[in-house]
């Protein structure tokens, strides 16, 4: 196993150190390039890079290219800021779920995080939040990533999803005489401030919880609230009092209504959301993150990579509603941004994503601001990624033709970069 790791890895590790020896102020042509602020299309661009940062964007016309000057010419693609997914389990692996997965070990799932970063990053993810792993995997995944040691996408991570017990949280699969407790359980406000510190203490960037019942865990009800209206505030304030933004997972519509009351900055999945979840969510502006894609995914491959009959069940129940209620959610006027839960299907189809939202009442300009501007708002850095503009990051994708006739482009990426180097150059 050791050998065909180094086999797949070392490759790439030469690759990124080719290109990362480029250094100094470079120019990317694009022959149309999204402005997600404006949402609209612009032709014939120049984005000027300078380090790890945009320092100019603007027609060709306006901006002189130096000769001799390191140029990537994109002029027969469209060029858009990188993509931000803010539901990921990158150290989750699509292949085991249920009694399958618990063969699987912490050392396991942070070599898993490593392929599945370098996914996520060429198929033009080149930022994600990360909400919910085992032993904080997800942490020594993104330090490996910020100190340069391996290829992956920015990481906003949330270590273990905090929960009650014998809630979706825990690890309810095993009997009683194993005593199976999961690390992020925690019971009764005092004990929830604690586990959100320890969490802090630990590397975490995010606070994620359970507030109701979920497909993927066994023995309780999906739509069922966990956790009560106190516990909620309580852990909500102990994060935000660290400076830490609250994920709340939750499908059915008490859970969800007592979240955004408590707080929290984001409801995920919402797929029962109601009218007065629907009303609430846009009062707080909390942001809605429901992951449409995974629904087909779930139907089609679920018993076959050991998804419970239960989970099955459930996911037959709520599906088709989850898609219904997107499209009420944003018709309404609900903040919402992209997130696709990558680890229930295989990494790197993240963009299969984009087709439903659109489907389901987006315009693709608005399932890109979505996935970039609106993102980049709800996991804190507004002003660092999101969009091609100076001051951010040059974080650079690009495909073939306009996403903006035909959304499921975004599928298939062409060019990846983050900070200014190119970790994919497939044309």
């Amino acid at each position: 196993m050791l050998r065909a790791l180094i086999l797949i890895v070392l490759p790439v590790l030469l690759l990124t150190a080719d290109v990362r020896a480029e250094t100094g102020t470079l120019y990317v042509k694009a022959g149309r390039l999204v402005d997600v602020i404006d949402g609209r299309m612009r032709d014939d661009q120049v984005i000027v890079v300078s380090g790890d940062k945009i320092t100019a964007v603007g027609p060709a016309k306006d901006i002189a290219i130096p000769a001799g000057a390191t140029l990537i010419d994109l002029s027969d693609k469209t060029v858009l800021p990188g993509l931000i997914d803010m539901h990921d389990h990158l150290t989750g692996d699509h292949r085991f779920h249920g009694y399958s997965a618990l063969e699987i070990s912490i050392p396991r799932e942070t070599l898993y995080g490593v392929l599945n970063a370098r996914k996520t990053l060429t198929a033009g993810f080149t930022t994600v939040r990360n909400v919910g792993a085992g032993g904080y995997s997800d942490v020594a995944l993104r330090n490996a990533i910020n100190d340069g040691e391996i290829d992956g996408p920015r990481m906003r991570v949330s270590g273990p999803s905090l929960g009650i017990t014998g809630g979706h949280c825990d690890n309810n699969l095993l009997p009683r005489e194993f005593d199976e407790r999961a690390e992020g359980v925690a019971d009764g406000p005092w004990a929830v401030r604690a586990k959100v510190r320890e969490t802090i203490k630990y590397g975490a960037d995010v606070i994620k919880f359970c507030a109701t019942g979920g497909v993927l865990s066994k023995g309780d009800s999906v739509g069922g609230q966990q956790y009560t209206l106190e516990e909620m505030q309580a852990l909500v304030d102990e994060a935000h009092m660290h400076g830490r933004k609250v994920a709340a997972h939750a499908h059915g519509p008490e859970g969800i209504r007592t979240a955004i009351i408590a707080g929290v900055d984001s409801i995920e999945h919402a797929s029962l959301i109601d009218d007065e979840g629907i009303r609430l969510a846009k009062a707080n502006g909390t942001f809605l993150v429901m992951d449409v894609y995974n629904d087909t995914f779930i139907l089609e491959h679920g018993a076959s990579v050991g998804m419970l009959p239960e989970s099955l069940e459930k996911e037959r129940m709520i599906g088709q509603l989850q898609r219904d209620n997107f499209r009420k959610a944003f018709k309404a006027g609900v903040r919402m941004a992209f997130g696709s839960d990558g680890g229930v299907y295989p990494h790197g189809d993240n963009g299969k994503q984009f087709h439903y939202m659109v489907e389901y009442g987006m315009t693709p300009m608005q399932a890109i601001q979505a996935a970039t501007l609106h993102a980049a708002e709800l996991i804190g850095w507004p002003d660092t990624v999101g969009a091609i503009a100076p001051g951010r990051f040059a974080d650079i994708i690009a495909i073939d033709g306009n996403p903006l006739d035909e959304v499921e482009l975004l599928e298939d990426v062409a060019f990846v970069m983050k900070g200014g180097k190119v970790f994919k150059q497939d044309y």
